[in-house]
């Protein structure tokens, strides 16, 4: 039986190496000028790629991990030189500068796109995969996913309008299980896709789990720092035996802490939640602007949007794997589109669940999709909670509008605000 010392940190620590074999496999198949596949999280029908061997970029990956190993604006400069404006995202510029340098990266060395495959769930996916269009002639394939059209719950399994919607992106599927078998020369085998599912249903069930578990005191994890490792192994290794293992694992891992109580600080003060993208230039800094107050950030919406729908626990049925694979995809793109759109309803749950003491809203230059509406959602989200917020801008790859002294007085205003607050609950009534 594993002992304790051996499985505590285990997440951590085999996260790294599943990440670095990730990126060597990329890089071989930059030497060996392998087809592959480029992709975003919100929609990436990895599921389909994987039953034809390939290998899977995400390019968003790719420029986060730029920022945290503080090389970002070199790729952004020369992005910029090449004429891209300085408003445009810098995912995509990090991305443009990776491209024109033939796939030179930090981790690696990222293959030339011979297919793009993306949805509607962001507007930007559209013009970023014609960048890759217009460099290399990558054939790019585009999923619409109907939003919800209505105000309120949306539709669910069960509805006719889900089924439609439902039939809708099936056919899409297909279409795409088709151009597959144009760019790789392989036919379609649907044993494959329900064994990839498989795995994708262990990482589905034990995600939701790792977020329950979030609920005790302390927490076990943090949602911003471990929770950025925790989404890299779902997203990158999606549909595979080693993120299912991987999770399963991690669920162990965490449930041991949270039974022996064991957090991921010595002294937790507050409980918050995060509203946004972090801020990857000064990703260690950044956190710490919380946690040197005893702040932990025990969930966030973006293990919500940027999980790929893992956090919603669904289950693919195995026994009609492209119709679940349609459901599955309809639920979670809808639900990542609501996260940036309608996100008081998730963070009013959070309040109530985790024991919420401060939510942080942090706006990004980069980003307008996540970022438009944050300052109304803050307004309405105080309206109907009891609930201090902090609201602080920066950007999550460019640091030259990364202002650290700035965000640290705004953070040290937030927690002496929380502090004062919890001294006058204290008081006798």
């Amino acid at each position: 039986m594993t002992g304790t010392t051996e499985i505590l940190g285990r997440g951590h620590r085999e996260g790294s190496v599943l990440f670095k074999n990730w990126f060597d496999g990329l890089s071989g198949a930059a030497e060996r000028s392998e087809p592959s596949a480029y992709v975003f999280v919100m929609g990436s029908f990895v599921e389909v790629l994987r039953c034809f061997d390939l290998p899977v970029v995400f390019p968003e990956i790719n420029s986060l991990q730029m920022a945290v190993r503080h090389v970002a604006h070199e790729y952004l400069n020369e992005a910029e030189d090449f004429g891209y404006s300085p408003d445009i995202c810098g995912y995509v510029k990090a991305d443009v500068a990776v491209q024109l340098r033939g796939g030179e990266h930090p981790a690696g060395r990222i293959p030339t796109p011979t297919l793009a495959v993306l949805t509607n769930a962001c507007n930007t996916y559209i013009k970023w995969a014609e960048i890759w269009e217009r460099l290399h002639g990558t054939r790019v394939f585009t999923l619409d996913v109907p939003g919800n059209r209505q105000a309120g719950p949306p539709s669910r399994p069960g509805s006719q309008d889900f089924e439609t919607d439902r039939r809708y992106v099936e056919g899409q599927i297909r279409e795409l299980i088709g151009t597959c078998e144009d760019v790789t020369g392989k036919r379609f085998d649907v044993d494959r896709l329900r064994q990839v599912l498989a795995d994708c249903n262990t990482v589905s069930r034990s995600w939701k789990r790792i977020i329950e578990l979030n609920r005790s005191r302390p927490a076990v994890f943090n949602s911003l720092t471990d929770g950025t490792v925790f989404l890299g192994v779902a997203n990158g290794l999606r549909g595979t035996p080693e993120a299912a293992r991987y999770f399963e694992d991690l669920v162990e891992e965490l449930e041991l802490k949270a039974e022996q109580g064991i957090g991921t600080r010595t002294e937790e003060t507050y409980r918050l939640t995060f509203v946004g993208v972090p801020c990857y230039p000064i990703f260690r800094r950044f956190n710490e602007l919380f946690t040197d107050w005893g702040g932990v950030f025990v969930n966030s919406t973006y293990l919500w949007f940027a999980s790929g729908g893992t956090h919603l626990g669904f289950e693919y049925d195995l026994e009609r794997p492209l119709a679940s694979l349609a459901e599955g995809v309809l639920l979670s793109v809808r639900d990542a589109m609501d996260a940036m759109f309608q996100s008081n309803r998730v963070i009013g749950n959070m309040i109530e669940e985790f024991e919420i003491d401060g939510v942080v809203y942090h706006p990004i230059k980069s980003c307008r999709t996540v970022s438009t509406g944050l300052a109304d959602s803050r307004r309405a989200l105080i309206e109907k909670h009891d609930v201090p917020t902090l609201f602080m801008e920066s950007d999550m790859m460019d640091k030259r509008v990364v202002s650290e002294a700035q965000l640290k007085n705004r953070a040290d205003a937030f927690f002496e605000g929380l502090a004062a607050r919890r001294l006058r609950e204290a008081r006798p009534q």
